[in-house]
């Protein structure tokens, strides 16, 4: 069922974007396992998402047993953040590489705890 709300959130994102003149950089999705998969969509925006002070739009997502674990975003009004499991907290965005290197990691420790 949330792959299928990720797909849905995908598609609006898209059209936003469009509409934005933004350029897609990166849209992927990996298979860890049979029930876990990252999402990863990143887009370069003419000017910043309202928060961040920066020029890309992202979602890095996490997701096991159909239940998003862990989520890097920067929505509209709210900046830079991740949410790890229900709790919210802000994340200090540097740059691309460092973001997805950040999530990498915090995928890894949570590949450990399984």
């Amino acid at each position: 069922m949330l792959e299928h709300l990720t797909t849905c959130a995908s598609v609006v994102i898209y059209s936003n974007m469009r509409r934005a003149k933004a350029d897609l950089l990166h849209r992927g999705r990996h298979a860890l396992s049979e029930t876990a998969f990252v999402e990863i969509v990143i887009w370069q925006v003419p000017q910043p998402v309202p928060g961040s002070v920066h020029s890309f739009k992202y979602r890095l997502a996490l997701v096991s047993d159909d239940i998003c674990v862990l989520r890097y975003d920067n929505e509209r009004g709210k900046g830079d953040h991740k949410h790890v499991n229900e709790r919210e907290v802000p994340y200090r965005f540097t740059d691309l590489e460092t973001l997805q290197a950040d999530f990498w990691k915090d995928v890894e420790r949570w590949s450990k705890k399984l």
